[in-house]
């Protein structure tokens, strides 16, 4: 059985779907609280509480592989990444590693950081230099992870995209409205994965009996530009589309109004300081040939045809309308 945290936030619905269609039994460790993702009914549902380290050996009984999922991508402070990062993965970790249990440990490109440029994508061997706490706590992480499980396979995700997301979904909303905002500075690159490949991915790295101990980036091959993303999408939504150039002072000042909304309603955004900081740089970019050489595995699907299925997703679900 496999043990899923995070089952029901965007990457994790999408990996439990996966792994129930391929025939695996599956459990989630959820909180006690309200999602929206509706499990299919072969999957068990154990409560817990990472942070706290509640429920987690009792979660683990019966348990051969844990993909950890869970985290948190975007908080009103700095504690909120690293209780929900780091001291998460170590409640975790130190259960896993009493009950001699695999795992799939899921990090991200921010923990390494961006690329100097072009010609030279980062790669899972290459200095980690994080240039935000969420990238700091992500690195932490796995170190946390390496030390205490040290077969443990750790991936490193870029941009993820795809039904479901509630990020990437803010910058196509407002090219559904025929907008383009970019922060002046030039052209930036990054790389990017369909939620469904990273899925397979997922299932492709518990599978690999090479592949413990060892670290992946998954993510598409190709990299893509900001502007490359909103023409593709505002191509498929049939969209004029007009680029707003801001200045990075204004960036910060948004990021900061952001922040200080976040902090009165409670709830954080995708826009902060931090995040502005992270678009300056201009490349995002990792090496994806050692997924594909040892794990057999390549991101198929294409910027195109993501964005195709993500958009029909959020117009059928009522997210956009165009």
């Amino acid at each position: 059985m496999i043990l899923v945290t995070g089952g029901t936030g965007f990457i994790g619905s999408h990996l439990v779907e996966l792994l129930c269609a391929h025939g695996e039994q599956v459990r989630c460790l959820i909180r006690r609280r309200k999602h929206s993702f509706d499990p299919p009914g072969q999957v068990q549902l154990a409560y817990g509480d990472l942070t706290a380290g509640e429920g987690i050996e009792e979660a683990l009984q019966g348990i051969a592989m844990t993909i950890h999922l869970a985290g948190v991508t975007k908080a009103i402070s700095k504690r909120e990444f690293y209780s929900g990062n780091i001291r998460a993965t170590e409640n975790l970790a130190r259960a896993i590693a009493k009950q001699g249990v695999r795992l799939v440990h899921v990090s991200s490109l921010s923990a390494v950081g961006p690329s100097a440029s072009a010609e030279a994508p980062v790669s899972e061997d290459a200095y980690p230099h994080p240039v935000g706490d969420y990238g700091k706590s992500k690195l932490e992480a796995e170190r946390i992870v390496r030390k205490l499980v040290p077969d443990a396979v750790i991936v490193r995700p870029p941009v993820v995209y795809g039904p479901r997301d509630t990020d990437v979904f803010q910058i196509l909303k407002s090219i559904a409205r025929g907008l383009m905002i970019e922060i002046a500075g030039g052209e930036r690159w990054f790389q990017a994965i369909y939620v469904k490949d990273l899925a397979e991915g997922l299932l492709a790295a518990a599978r690999h009996p090479k592949a413990a101990g060892r670290m992946y980036f998954l993510a598409h091959p190709q990299p893509v530009s900001w502007t490359e993303l909103a023409t593709t999408a505002a191509c498929i939504m049939h969209k004029r589309l007009r680029a707003v150039r801001i200045p990075v002072a204004f960036a910060y000042a948004a990021g900061f109004f952001a922040e200080a909304g976040s902090r009165i309603t409670g709830a954080p955004s995708i826009v902060s300081r931090e995040k502005v900081r992270e678009a300056q740089f201009p490349y995002w970019t990792c090496d994806t040939r050692r997924a594909s050489e040892e794990l057999g595995f390549s991101a198929s699907t294409a910027l195109s045809a993501g964005l195709t299925e993500t958009l029909a997703w959020y117009k059928k679900s009522g997210w956009l309308t165009y």
